[in-house]
């Protein structure tokens, strides 16, 4: 019980460094993207770079802060990619300082099978 609330309280202070919880591997990358949401009444508008990948999520250094529960459009600019990759619903998950996580609720079938392929050349480089 006592590991269990230390655990948490780690969590609360510091969340990228808590439990890992992920089913799927991230993928460590480096490239830009655009993201937008609304914050309240305002509409929120931010560039950053993406960090960490995988199909059912993202890690973000960002230059616009979120809030945990935003939901979030995204546009990645994959490496040696004309056209941007369209991400229509991402939840963020966790945030600290400009770093932030986000779920990704929802890519159309083209846009998914781009991602899975980027994902699938980058694990091959890094393996």
């Amino acid at each position: 019980m006592n590991q269990i609330r230390q655990a948490r309280r780690v969590e609360r202070q510091y969340p990228h460094r808590a439990i890992e919880r992920r089913s799927i591997r991230r993928v460590s990358v480096s490239f830009g993207l655009m993201y937008s949401g609304f914050n309240g009444e305002d509409v929120l508008v931010g560039d950053g770079t993406v960090v960490d990948l995988s199909d059912g999520g993202i890690g973000i250094r960002g230059n616009s802060a979120v809030q945990i529960g935003m939901d979030l459009t995204l546009f990645l600019y994959l490496p040696y990619e004309e056209d941007p990759l369209f991400i229509l619903e991402a939840t963020v998950a966790w945030t600290s300082g400009s770093l932030f996580g986000a779920t990704l609720k929802e890519l159309s079938l083209p846009e998914g099978d781009r991602m899975r392929l980027f994902l699938q050349e980058q694990s091959v480089g890094q393996a």
